[in-house]
């Protein structure tokens, strides 16, 4: 295994080169992995007979790699990636969720009406102490406050529950 790691270093510089002479630019890591995979390949397989090592673990790399990206371009190829503007106008069929809402309000019994609606605009609807203070119009120390005693609430009630 210490000769082919000492291999892998000599001809890593080669494997770049071939990388960069394909105009490889993403997922770089894996063409390189697939480059070591070749280079393996190559040293397994070379007969001394035929030629000199480092044209044939050329070739033998390069053509590890070049397999590599057909495979890639035929997943690209039957995989749809849909552009930004089609999520635009995909509509959310069921934009309220009535069953978590309903179980995070199981545990926010105990909580003040302001706890809960800290608990529903941060778990729920995903926003900042910011947005719950502007949508609320009160400061941010206000919801600040709503946050610690519904976090101390919900604590002390998990800690009951274990």
């Amino acid at each position: 295994m210490d000769s082919f790691d000492q291999l892998a270093q000599q001809y890593e510089p080669m494997i770049h080169k071939i990388i960069r002479s394909l105009n490889i630019y993403k997922n770089k890591e894996e063409y390189f992995h697939s480059g070591l995979i070749g280079l393996w390949e190559a040293a397994k397989a070379f007969n001394p007979e035929k030629g000199e090592f480092t044209n044939y673990a050329y070739s033998y790399i390069k053509g590890q790699i070049l397999n590599e990206m057909n495979r890639n371009n035929k997943q690209d190829e039957r995989c749809i990636h849909p552009k930004e503007e089609y999520w635009e106008t995909v509509k959310d069929e069921n934009p309220e969720s009535p069953l978590e809402i309903e179980f995070l309000l199981s545990y926010c019994q105990d909580l003040t009406e302001r706890e809960t609606k800290w608990v529903i605009y941060t778990c729920v609807e995903f926003l900042s102490v910011r947005e719950i203070a502007e949508k609320e119009h009160v400061s941010l120390s206000a919801v600040k406050q709503w946050r610690n005693g519904a976090k101390r609430k919900l604590k002390d009630l998990i800690d009951i529950v274990e």
